[in-house]
């Protein structure tokens, strides 16, 4: 479950804690009472985390990366995807009157990306926190529809919770590797 490189782990969890205070920070539009301390309490270990992977990185940069010729190339081009299909979602979305679920097709498109991106960095946590990203995004349709929750909510909460989870074991991954 370990990345083959310290730089590709530091960097992973720099970057997943980045992302999860901002999914933590979405979910504070309008959260259910009594949610807010903990969102957040996730922003904090996410930005915390966020940074040690980043000073960490940053540290053994020279350490080797899987991201060669090929695997920058092909990362680009999965982000760039992500990026164009969250951006035409986002917009349908908006220009149909649905904009509130703009965050659960954010989501998805985040969560089915990092499919790829573990492949990439044959890192396969990047592939559970894909999994479960996508499984939240799905769950978040029924429950905003059913318990009355605003979709930002149930949508950021998890998103923002296994981002921060998959910071956290990244960042002890590529502590303890050195």
């Amino acid at each position: 479950m370990n990345a083959e490189y310290l730089r590709d782990a530091a960097m992973t969890a720099a970057i997943f804690g980045f992302f999860a205070m901002g999914w933590f920070g979405w979910a504070q539009e309008a959260p259910p009472r009594g949610w807010k301390p903990y969102l957040i309490a996730g922003s904090v270990v996410g930005g915390l985390t966020s940074a040690g992977g980043l000073a960490t990185a940053l540290t053994h940069w020279d350490s080797g990366t899987a991201l060669g010729d090929d695997g920058g190339r092909t990362f680009g081009i999965i982000v760039g995807i992500e990026f164009g299909a969250a951006a035409v979602g986002a917009v349908a979305l908006a220009l149909t009157g649905r904009a509130q679920w703009i965050p659960v097709w954010i989501a998805f498109v985040v969560g089915v990306h990092l499919f790829p991106v573990a492949g990439v960095f044959d890192y396969p946590v990047i592939g559970v926190v894909g999994a479960l990203v996508t499984l939240a995004s799905l769950v978040a349709v029924p429950l905003a529809r059913t318990q009355g929750f605003q979709p930002s909510a149930v949508t950021g909460a998890p998103t923002g919770a296994v981002l921060a989870s998959g910071a956290v074991y990244s960042l002890f991954t590529a502590v303890l590797a050195y």
